[in-house]
């Protein structure tokens, strides 16, 4: 293979192409992920690959056992009829099983296909049915009970394998079977066939489809996006060479694996580095697990972004007025180091002084509190964020740095890294790629990493790119003089007032959820003589604001209804307002009075509203207020 490989460069201790502008890319001498990530195995044997937490306690799995078990998961499929090119679905939250899926599914030439366990049963039949899957994986009992509720208008699903026991000892179905057996029936078609996961694996070429990644169906039904094995090759190689991950690092995998940003950065990533991926016991407790696990590397959205600033900001209001001013004096003393870092200005020595002595005196300790005292590097993607926010981070001594991409580009299209950070932008191209502005605004791109198509749907693929290939993100931004692209919004969400004036909400919604108490916002007036908009409140710190003053209230309603969490929310947007020209200002708002949770149709699975949903669904309110 040597001979044919193109010009390499080591890079962070990856060896990749020279020149990423064109493919076939390749990682350490291998052109597909289930070849490298065999490298891997041979290579880190009993390192620890992966942990999780059971009964309290982290229990490591090394690089071995992540081999195997993707060997006999993949293997037992072949031996219940598997083909090359089919796809088998996950229905599951993350856990090493759903790597050992990942992995073991693309090792033999199968495709995997993620499904989200907030999704609904008649979800879960059309993402099996549209994605033609023979086999599905399913976490337990609950997830099971989806299953068997539409059973009979999945014909073409050939087994359901079970991973956890739990509620289902005794409980037999011929088509039914747990992961132990399945395993089992891999071990067994290994020891009849010796050498055919390696065959399998060296079968692989990067132009085969490695994953599907559904859309999140906001304007129809949800599509299969095609992401092939030199599509994932190029989105590691490019991303890793400005935004290193190393061996020593820890990570903490916490986002669905559906999403294409996770699966990125916790399956592929880790596999490339070496690196070891600590999965969080759920959603719920992530603030626990990152102080535990305190990683080198992260990556979220900025919901979580905006919560951990939200629990310092509750905790401060609540601090003497010694501890107070100390804040403040450690927080001004960052900004103003922060800020020369920005702009490549040499820090004053007198800055740097002050700076390491709060850091010494406090920040260290509130990094210590958030589990961000090893954090080399933290990412910010799948939505924008207020550059505030970010401002914030930076100055508490935590490099939180935004990039860019979409489930078409394989995850990521651009991204700041730490020695060239703009924030309010979402960085420069990865390095081959190329990025355009079309008349209209729109971000357009080409890259290696652009996805194949839509599974099983021409007309749709053919809509996202244009006539002489680029790939077209439905984005509105701009590329400044040093090749920094800033997003403005999403082409379909310009708002165009009756008065005819273009606006774009991102940037004003952006700058309401910097506070504690807004979670989510939703800005309103298309077609409208001016605007207004839809608030989401975060519960916890209205809860508590509520309580110190002691406001009453009985329910999540009631707490939205109280004049005092009125008052709170309109002096944040008429704060806000003082930033934006009279006509962004916002009128009038109204809250979102329903708890809100990603079973519900308004909130995405990574925990954004849907525009088009909310719109619709709250129309009563929004004219309330026209």
């Amino acid at each position: 293979m040597a001979d044919t490989l193109p010009p390499q460069q080591t890079v962070n201790g990856l060896t990749i192409n020279a020149d990423l502008s064109q493919g076939p890319f390749y990682i350490d001498g291998q052109d597909t992920t289930p070849k490298l990530f065999r490298l891997r195995c041979q290579t880190l044997g009993d390192r620890t690959a992966m942990r999780e937490k059971t009964f309290g306690i982290w229990r490591s799995f090394s690089w071995n056992d992540y081999f195997t078990h993707a060997k006999h998961l993949g293997l037992g499929l072949v031996s219940m009829g598997l083909e090359r090119g089919e796809v088998v679905s996950i229905l599951s939250e993350d856990r090493k099983e759903w790597m050992y899926t990942d992995m073991g599914v693309q090792c033999v030439g199968g495709i995997c296909s993620g499904v989200y366990t907030t999704d609904s049963a008649a979800q879960l039949q059309y993402l099996v049915n549209d994605s033609q899957s023979r086999f599905l994986i399913v976490e337990n009992d609950e997830q099971l009970d989806k299953f068997l509720q539409v059973r009979d208008e999945m014909p073409g699903l050939v087994k359901v394998i079970v991973l956890d026991r739990d509620g289902l000892h005794g409980f037999s179905d011929p088509q039914i079977m747990f992961i132990e057996d399945l395993y089992e029936k891999g071990r067994a078609y290994d020891a009849e066939h010796p050498g055919a996961f390696d065959a399998a694996i060296d079968a692989t070429q990067p132009e085969d489809t490695a994953i599907l990644v559904y859309t999140s169906g906001t304007t129809g039904k949800p599509k299969g996006a095609m992401t092939s094995h030199g599509n994932l090759m190029y989105s590691i190689a490019a991303g890793l060479r400005d935004s290193p991950v190393y061996p020593t690092d820890d990570q903490l995998c916490f986002l669905p694996l559906c999403h294409i940003l996770e699966r990125v950065f916790s399956v592929n990533a880790p596999i490339a580095a070496g690196s070891t991926i600590n999965f969080a016991e759920s959603p719920e407790t992530i603030f626990d697990n990152l102080q535990e696990v305190s990683p080198q590397t992260f990556v979220a959205v900025p919901r979580l972004w905006e919560k951990i600033y939200s629990q310092v900001a509750i905790r401060i209001g609540d601090a003497t007025a010694t501890q107070k001013w100390a804040y403040g004096q450690a927080l001004k003393a960052g900004m103003a180091r922060a800020e020369c870092e920005a702009e490549g200005r040499p820090v004053p020595l007198s800055t740097q002084l002050a700076y390491r002595f709060w850091d010494m005196a406090l920040l260290h300790n509130l990094r210590r509190m958030i589990g961000m005292d090893r954090l080399r590097r933290g990412g910010s993607g799948a939505a924008p964020i207020s550059p505030d926010l970010l401002r914030w981070y930076h100055a508490i001594g935590v490099p939180v740095l935004e990039g860019y991409g979409m489930t078409e580009s394989s995850g990521v299209i651009s991204i700041n890294n730490a020695d060239d950070n703009k924030i309010g932008t979402v960085g420069p191209a990865l390095p081959g790629a190329q990025i355009r502005i079309a008349d209209d605004g729109e971000v357009q791109y080409k890259a290696g990493n652009v996805f194949q198509g839509y599974w099983n749907n021409p007309e749709k693929t053919a809509e996202t790119f244009t006539e002489d290939g680029w790939l077209r993100t439905g984005d509105v931004g701009t590329i400044d003089n040093e090749g920094f692209l800033k997003i403005t919004g999403r082409l379909k969400d310009i708002i165009i007032t009756a008065g005819g004036k273009n606006v774009t909400p991102a940037e004003i919604e952006n700058k309401l959820k910097f506070s504690p108490y807004i979670s989510d916002v939703v800005v309103i007036g298309d077609k409208r003589k001016f605007l207004t908009c839809l608030v989401m409140i975060d519960q916890e710190n209205v809860e508590k604001f509520a309580q110190d003053r002691r406001v009453p209230f009985s329910n999540y309603a009631s707490l939205c209804a109280a004049k005092e969490v009125q008052d709170l929310i309109r002096e944040t947007i008429e704060e806000v307002n003082k930033d934006f020209a009279r006509v962004e200002q916002i009128k009038d708002f109204r809250l979102i009075d329903v708890l809100l949770t990603a079973d519900d149709d308004e909130l995405t699975p990574t925990m954004k509203l849907k525009r088009s949903f909310v719109e619709t669904k709250h129309a009563a309110l929004i004219n309330q207020m026209y």
